[in-house]
């Protein structure tokens, strides 16, 4: 359970991606790379366009998966660019609002993707913080955490996260099998790909 890399996260993604196509629910869920958009990653601008970017490539029902670490801490944001929604899940105890960078990011993106299908963009989206998540018993299990939020929101084929992790909800840590699930995962879809 020590603390792991951005990479880390990216490759399960592409574990969970492969789930996604034995399902045929690659056109529900996308990602968005973790270390192309998190804090130290390049201008503002140039973030906004890659999530942009990755928007226009889908008939925009599809959710996006984003990974964002602000500086020492790992959150997910998932992005519904049809509906201009944005959710906000953080594995960390307490009330705590979206990084500033953030939001822009993201806000800027979604004001590129109404313009790349001609939608008038309403002035901000809407940013719904999801309470409900198990939050994480110390310091190092936030990226086991985001990891395992992904997990389980695709591992629902409704893809009903609002509701799961709703306030009012058990937000109980994780059990350690739960985190080992990941971790295992992780770690068979490195060495079947490593041959």
């Amino acid at each position: 359970m020590e603390e792991i890399g951005a990479t880390v996260v990216a490759v399960y993604m592409r574990c969970l991606y492969e789930h996604l196509k034995k399902a045929n629910m690659c056109n529900m869920v996308g990602f968005i790379d973790p270390i192309a958009v998190s804090a130290n990653a390049g201008s503002l601008t140039d973030k906004s366009r890659l999530v942009a970017g990755r928007l226009q490539k889908t008939d925009g029902e599809q959710i996006f998966m984003m990974p964002y670490n602000p500086g020492r801490h790992w959150v997910l944001l998932i992005v519904r660019a049809k509906r201009e929604t944005v959710y906000f899940l953080d594995p960390l105890p307490g009330n705590r609002v979206v990084d500033e960078e953030a939001k822009n990011i993201v806000n800027n993106a979604i004001k590129i993707y109404n313009s790349h299908i001609a939608r008038p963009y309403r002035k901000t989206p809407i940013w719904k913080t999801l309470p409900g998540t198990p939050k994480q018993p110390s310091s190092v299990e936030y990226r086991y955490y985001v990891m395992r939020f992904m997990r389980d929101i695709i591992m629902d084929p409704s893809l009903e996260f609002e509701k799961k992790f709703a306030k009012g909800k058990e937000q109980a840590p994780y059990p350690q099998e739960a985190i080992d699930v990941v971790r295992n995962e992780w770690a068979e879809f490195v060495c079947l790909h490593m041959e």
